[in-house]
């Protein structure tokens, strides 16, 4: 079986392509597999790591602004679109594939679009509630389109959706709270989890900052805290108002978090960004959680992810025009002396959860392609 894989842009669309490609192997370990990505995207970095062949079409996203400079590049995205489509059609004769799947971002377009012309069986993932504008388009083209949430089901009418969920790591189903604290070094007082994206971001990490200050005064909470690559200044600013990270035993600082599983599972109470695949995770650990969207991404799809947890009584939001570190303290400390918010936050995230999401994605692989 041959499996031709489109999706870039972010990690968001990347990793559930190298999931789904996963399970495809471990299920049939002759498959071959090729991945289409962006020249320059993370993807490129992201599919050869994890060992699988990659090839390279270019294309980018419409400015939406009537700017000279932007109006000249969405001048440069129409050729680029032309010249992708033709690229990506010379990749899928020379494969072959059996079946077209694409993960979103704009990559995925001329590929499964081209694709689906060439007559190869196409299906497409989204792991938003509120779709990206790509699979949209692309959604009557492909024989089925798999949603993470059951809200994505109403942007993609007279399409054949299944709920399949996002991909989530197996470390995240298996980690413990008490092996994981202990891990850690952890006691028994409250743990926040925040993090705010690989790069950093500023809002989050000036809020989460006063509340990483008290914390580091009064110790009444551990706090372990990502800052991103951008933040290097964070340890800094808590200095200012009164707290040295270095000194407090209950504060673990550091620009990433490698051991997420670890982490997740040991924490109460998680603060975070409201990306997709975060947010199964956050589900699937049944963790209480305040999600602070990010504004800065296409179709403010991570205030949809969010406030489909929101409605279903398993997270808290603040949105980031609201946001300051007075609001987060006051929202953590209201939760966290709460037992019974945290129980009900936990039921409910779990309730969502969907946690066999491989093995429902592969079900419908076999569906498409008529084998057992």
């Amino acid at each position: 079986m041959k499996v031709l894989l489109a999706g870039g842009g972010t990690a968001g669309h990347i990793n559930p392509a190298l999931a789904i490609a996963g399970t495809i192997k471990e299920k049939r370990p002759d498959t071959e597999f090729l991945f289409i990505g962006n020249k320059d995207g993370m993807e490129q970095r992201l599919v050869s790591q994890a060992g699988y062949p990659i090839k390279s079409i270019t294309i980018s996203g419409f400015k939406r602004s009537i700017a000279p400079k932007d109006t000249l590049e969405n001048i440069k995205t129409i050729n680029r679109a032309v010249a992708s489509s033709a690229d990506a059609k010379k990749i899928i004769k020379e494969f072959d594939p059996d079946i077209c799947i694409g993960t979103g971002g704009y990559v995925s377009g001329p590929v499964v679009r081209t694709a689906a012309k060439l007559g190869v069986p196409c299906i497409i993932h989204e792991q938003n509630a509120y779709p990206g504008v790509t699979n949209k388009l692309l959604a009557k083209r492909v024989k089925k389109v798999m949603i993470a949430v059951e809200a994505a089901k109403q942007y993609f009418a007279k399409c054949d959706c299944v709920v399949t969920g996002n991909p989530v790591r197996g470390e995240i189903l298996t980690a413990d709270k008490e092996e994981s604290r202990k891990a850690l070094g952890l006691d028994g007082r409250p743990v926040v989890l925040s993090f705010g994206g690989s790069l950093g971001a500023q809002k989050v990490n000036e809020a989460v900052s006063d509340l990483v200050a008290r914390s580091g005064k009064d110790s009444k909470y551990q706090h372990i805290h990502a800052y991103g690559s951008y933040g290097e200044w964070f340890p800094d600013l808590v200095k200012e108002k009164g707290a040295d990270i270095e000194a407090c035993s209950n504060l673990d600082i550091r620009p990433y978090i490698d051991n997420m599983p670890t982490c997740m599972a040991a924490a109460d109470l998680v603060i975070s960004r409201a990306g997709a695949i975060t947010l199964s995770e956050i589900q699937a650990m049944g963790k209480p959680a305040i999600l602070i969207p990010s504004p800065n991404v296409a179709e403010n799809h991570q205030y949809h992810n969010a406030m489909a947890l929101v409605e279903a009584g398993a997270a808290d939001i603040i949105e980031e025009k609201d946001l300051s570190g007075a609001l987060l303290m006051n929202k953590v400390d209201a939760m966290l002396s709460d037992p019974q918010i945290l129980a009900k936050y936990t039921a409910n995230a779990k309730n969502m959860a969907i946690t066999n999401a491989n093995e429902r994605i592969y079900s419908v692989i076999k569906k498409v392609l008529g084998i057992v």
